[in-house]
């Protein structure tokens, strides 16, 4: 196709240096016939030039043709061309298509193959399956004999049955009729022996039946009377040494281990090194330390270890989560304590969320508010009188569970009833009353039955006890706090002094955070130093010791530390 353009603009192009030509030629010769008169020597030159371009159009137009030759020649050879790329691309489509079949007839064969390989291991699964049907039907007829035998053996087993009954009851018809015949006689004998009974005694027999009837209702009420004295001292009794037995058996089932909340607290570190990096420049990774957790760091002369000591629980094991983290990581400075801080803070909240749930599982209890299951995360750090209350909740709970299967009473309420009673103590802080009640509107406001709730209200007697479940949350209650080792009064009355020397500085002007420090020896004031100045700040420390001399009876003496501390920050861009 190419070479077929090229061939036609060749054409086009002789053809067009023609008409040139002739055009020239044409305008020559009008020319010629204009100017005849002009010389014979300027027209014979304008006929040679005349003649020379046309000359030079006949070789130009020669060239043309011989272009054009060229480039038919060409199209020849590129037809000729294509003509072989058209036999070898059939040739090679002729032995892709063969290596095809070849292919195809291959793959056949190996799907026949692989089909009846698969076929082989049907049949041979199919003959096994076979197999294992025949022998069960083998089995089974087996049994079916089995059993037909036995079935024929109790039907001989029971015809002989009939056998011997049929003959005891016709042994039974002949003594009927003989103690008839008896029965007879002796009623004869009967009424002779009335008879003669009357005319000894001079008594008819209705006068008899009488008189020995009222001697025997005399008897029967005062051997009645005896035996319901009888029956109510045994009853009290037992009923006394039944709930002994009761009682001592939960409390002796639920093997649940009492452990008194420590106010101190050991971390081991990776070699003695690590003190002075805990400490810091001029004490300053100390201080910041025990400003932002409130945890008092004691580090002394054991190898290996520092102290941190505090009365709230839930604050020493964040302290101690801080400090373990900042060991480990190895960067202690001020700023990375309050990171750390904050990250030990989420997640001692998580293991109060653990807490709660593995109490709830080792109760039982499944269906509970998730408010409900948060504020029992809570009771995980808090303490009655050196008892851990999310420990007692189990306990008690436990141990209700028992009694009221011992009184085959409705166990899932009472030990919920029993699990739940402290609840009100997780709020106690926040809100005003006795945590019974307080748990009481918080049972009631999560969706727990009446009966739950009156339990919950009545176990301290602020409302009288009503129901079952009360009763026996009461009972629960008081066998898991009077049992040998689970209470200790000494820590209670200690926490107690202790929040009390925080809130005497907490109530003051000024005052940000209070830290009660070195087993309540110490109070650590931080206060807002826009708020407080320095004459203030000392001002503050003689009125809260001042206080604290005047409310609180303690050994020792309490040192009041008041810090004000002011801090810039500025960014370096």
């Amino acid at each position: 196709m190419t070479a077929l353009w090229v061939l036609v603009m060749a054409i086009v192009v002789l053809a067009a240096f023609v008409v040139v030509g002739l055009v020239l030629g044409a305008r020559a010769l009008r020319q010629l016939q204009e100017s005849k008169t002009a010389d014979r020597d300027r027209r014979e030159q304008t006929v040679d030039d005349a003649m020379a371009k046309v000359d030079d159009a006949n070789a130009k137009a020669a060239s043309v043709r011989a272009e054009a030759a060229a480039a038919k020649a060409e199209a020849t050879a590129a037809r000729a061309e294509a003509r072989r790329v058209l036999e070898d691309a059939h040739g090679e489509a002729d032995t892709i298509l063969e290596h095809a079949h070849r292919q195809a007839e291959s793959d056949a064969e190996q799907v026949r193959a692989a089909a009846r390989r698969s076929g082989e291991r049907e049949v041979a699964l199919l003959n096994a399956t076979a197999k294992e049907q025949a022998a069960e039907v083998e089995r089974r007829a087996a049994r079916i004999d089995e059993r037909e035998r036995l079935h024929a053996d109790e039907v001989e087993r029971l015809v002989e049955r009939e056998r011997r009954l049929v003959a005891m009851d016709t042994d039974l018809s002949a003594r009927e009729a003989a103690l008839t015949v008896r029965e007879a006689e002796l009623a004869g004998a009967e009424d002779g022996r009335r008879r003669e009974l009357e005319r000894i005694a001079g008594l008819t027999a209705d006068a008899a039946r009488a008189e020995l009837i009222e001697n025997i209702e005399s008897q029967a009420k005062r051997e009645a009377a005896i035996l319901v004295r009888d029956i109510e001292s045994e009853a009290k009794h037992t009923a006394d040494t039944r709930a002994r037995h009761i009682v001592v058996d939960a409390i002796q089932r639920i093997a649940s281990e009492q452990t008194a909340e420590s106010v101190v607290s050991v971390l081991h570190l990776p070699s003695d090194e690590m003190k002075g990096r805990i400490i810091g420049r001029e004490g300053r990774n100390i201080r910041a330390f025990e400003s932002t957790t409130g945890v008092n760091l004691i580090i002394d002369d054991t190898p290996e270890a520092v102290l941190l000591s505090c009365f709230d629980p839930v604050r020493r094991e964040v302290g101690r989560l801080t400090l373990e983290k900042l060991v480990l990581d190895g960067r202690i400075h001020p700023h990375r304590i309050e990171e750390v801080f904050d990250s030990a803070k989420n997640e001692v909240e998580r293991l109060c969320e653990r807490a709660a749930e593995e109490a709830l599982v080792d109760v039982g209890i499944t269906d509970i508010h998730p408010e409900l299951a948060t504020l029992l995360g809570r009771l995980r750090y808090r303490t009655s009188y050196g008892q851990n209350v999310l420990k007692h909740l189990v306990e008690t709970a436990h141990i209700a569970g028992i009694m009221a299967a011992e009184l085959r009473l409705d166990v899932p309420t009472i030990k919920r009833s029993a699990f739940l009673h402290d609840i009100g103590k997780a709020l106690t802080h926040e809100v005003e009353g006795s945590h019974a009640l307080i748990g009481a509107d918080l049972a009631r406001k999560y969706g727990e039955s009446e009966d739950v709730v009156h339990a919950i209200e009545a176990h301290h007697n602020e409302v009288p006890p009503q129901t079952v479940e009360a009763v026996l949350t009461q009972a629960a209650d008081a066998c898991s706090g009077g049992r040998p080792g689970a209470r200790r009064e000494s820590l209670e009355a200690y926490v107690k002094r202790l929040e009390r020397i925080e809130e005497i500085a907490a109530g003051k002007v000024g005052v940000d955070k209070v830290f009660a420090m070195q087993a309540g020896r110490e109070i650590r004031v931080m206060v807002r130093p826009e708020d407080v100045d320095d004459i203030g700040a000392a001002v503050l420390a003689r009125d809260v010791a001042k206080q604290i001399e005047e409310e609180l009876t303690y050994p020792g003496q309490i040192r009041v530390t008041v810090v004000r501390e002011s801090r810039v920050t500025e960014l370096a861009r």
